[in-house]
């Protein structure tokens, strides 16, 4: 559950930083993800590691998606599921949980957080990180 609401926070930092086209500081970034379940415990090394490494490594994410997206543009995702993916796709290339672990909390967090009229983000969200878990593992 800590990792979740780490994910959750990282999420949210990730989309503000996005949406407004900032770089957030530490502090900024610690305050926006204190806006959301302040009452819940989290992991912060893992949420710290989860946005600093998204950022870090934004060029090498974001390609992976772009590569791996068929008849559509990164920039035509949300930003709530851009940064899920981006989040998906750092755990994948960068950290040891395993693949069926990511893609299943990004997959919950899609259901509860991207609901964009009737598309099914969710299901889109899960075929995107499978298909790039692949190019990660065949070291494409």
């Amino acid at each position: 559950m800590k990792r979740t609401i780490s994910r959750i926070k990282a999420m949210i930092v990730l989309y503000h930083d996005d949406l407004m086209k900032n770089d957030y500081s530490k502090e900024e970034s610690d305050y926006i993800g204190s806006l959301i379940d302040s009452e819940n415990e989290y992991d912060e090394e893992f949420f710290n590691e989860l946005v600093n490494g998204v950022k870090e490594h934004l060029d090498v994410i974001d390609r992976y998606i772009a590569i791996s997206l068929t008849n559509y543009t990164i920039d035509r995702l949300s930003y709530v599921d851009r940064a899920l993916i981006r989040i998906g796709v750092y755990e994948l290339k960068y950290t040891d949980t395993p693949k069926n672990i990511v893609i299943n909390e990004i997959v919950n967090l899609s259901h509860e957080y991207s609901k964009v009229d009737d598309f099914n983000s969710a299901k889109f969200n899960n075929a995107l990180l499978d298909k790039i878990a692949k190019r990660i593992e065949d070291g494409k």
